[in-house]
């Protein structure tokens, strides 16, 4: 027997920032800027997002000038939607970062970098801010607070998802029921 729904679907769009200028490193919490010069890209994001009533963005200056480049000024920023801060990690090249060897999600999710957060903590600091939207919303933002939004959905297998820059997540929100329309969508 089929449910019949009571409440109106709400569309949370998540879109990670354009590509961070990093220069090979982790930059997490560190202030970088987007790389905005794929106009074509931008472009077809701007019309696949098209009208939304809500726009939120992490105050990170990459997300910021994401949201510019497409045209769009973020109703409000949120420090909660900062990307998970990595602690002693942060500026390390990516060849330097250190091997955790094999963890299972679980462990993964709970493991804290010297100085920094885990993905539950993130996702605890995440989870409250996605759940009181009760709009369609845009929120631009970092992998790790999209892969934290995906796992309101499918828990700590949520770390397995690719997130590429410039790429769109969408979740909708049904009372108290949470599905996924589509992951990492990206320009063609």
């Amino acid at each position: 027997m089929f449910r019949r729904w009571r409440h109106q679907v709400t569309r949370i769009l998540l879109l990670r920032h354009a590509p961070p200028l990093t220069g090979g490193r982790l930059a997490g919490r560190t202030e970088v800027d987007a790389d905005l010069t794929d106009h074509a890209s931008l472009a077809w994001m701007r019309d696949r997002i098209g009208g939304i009533e809500q726009v939120i963005s992490s105050p990170a200056r990459r997300c910021l000038q994401t949201a510019t480049a497409l045209g769009l000024s973020p109703d409000v920023t949120r420090e909660a939607l900062w990307e998970q801060h990595y602690g002693a990690w942060e500026g390390l090249a990516y060849a330097d970062l250190p091997d955790l060897g094999r963890l299972d999600s679980a462990a993964l999710a709970r493991h804290r970098p010297d100085g920094g957060e885990s993905f539950e903590d993130l996702a605890a600091r995440v989870h409250p801010e996605i759940e009181r939207l009760q709009s369609d919303t845009l929120i631009v933002c970092h992998a790790g607070v999209i892969r934290a939004a995906l796992s309101l959905v499918v828990g700590h297998a949520a770390l397995s998802f690719s997130v590429a820059p410039l790429s769109l997540t969408i979740l909708h929100r049904q009372g108290d029921d949470w599905s996924v329309e589509a992951v990492n969508v990206t320009a063609p």
